[in-house]
């Protein structure tokens, strides 16, 4: 966040990958903290909704499976805690395809030379499933997490081409 007067206009938008909840939960307690008025966004992927279904119903939803080449969002079961301080301070939860992680995790290597996992990528494949919205506005993407596995990695490379 960039919250000093000298540095301009709060971020529009932060995206940030939704596993257990305590990466979105930090960006809304430091956002409130600092009085920004920065939208969050959570991702998941759309083969672990459990925190976009519990977003949307407004209390906490739980699936049968979380199969996602994202381990960082396999979540089948959200923190009840997490939960609450999400449907107080998120914009939205997002789910994104497996495609589209795969697209993201390959635009990281090729484009900045970072070896984005699945969770790590989630961010940029939200933002670019939506980037008409968010065309011209200030947005925060948090790539966070471990580096994919090779066979994980050939398949977001190829899947870029």
């Amino acid at each position: 966040f960039r919250a000093t007067a000298d540095l301009g206009a709060d971020l529009d938008a932060v995206f940030v990958a939704l596993g257990m909840g305590s990466g979105i939960c930090s960006l809304i307690q430091a956002r409130n903290a600092l009085g920004l008025k920065t939208k969050i966004y959570g991702v998941v992927s759309e083969n672990a909704p459990a925190y976009a279904l519990s977003f949307r119903e407004g209390k906490v939803v739980t699936t049968e499976s979380a199969d996602t080449l994202a381990d960082g969002v396999a979540c089948r079961s959200p923190n009840e805690m997490a939960v609450e301080t999400i449907l107080d301070g998120a914009a939205d939860i997002i789910t994104v395809s497996e495609d589209e992680i795969l697209v993201s995790m390959s635009h990281y290597f090729t484009d900045t030379h970072n070896a984005a996992e699945g969770a790590g990528a989630v961010p940029l494949a939200a933002l670019l499933q939506r980037r008409s919205e968010f065309a011209g506005k200030r947005v925060g993407l948090i790539l966070s997490g471990g580096n994919p596995d090779k066979a994980l990695m050939m398949q977001a490379l190829e899947s870029g081409e």
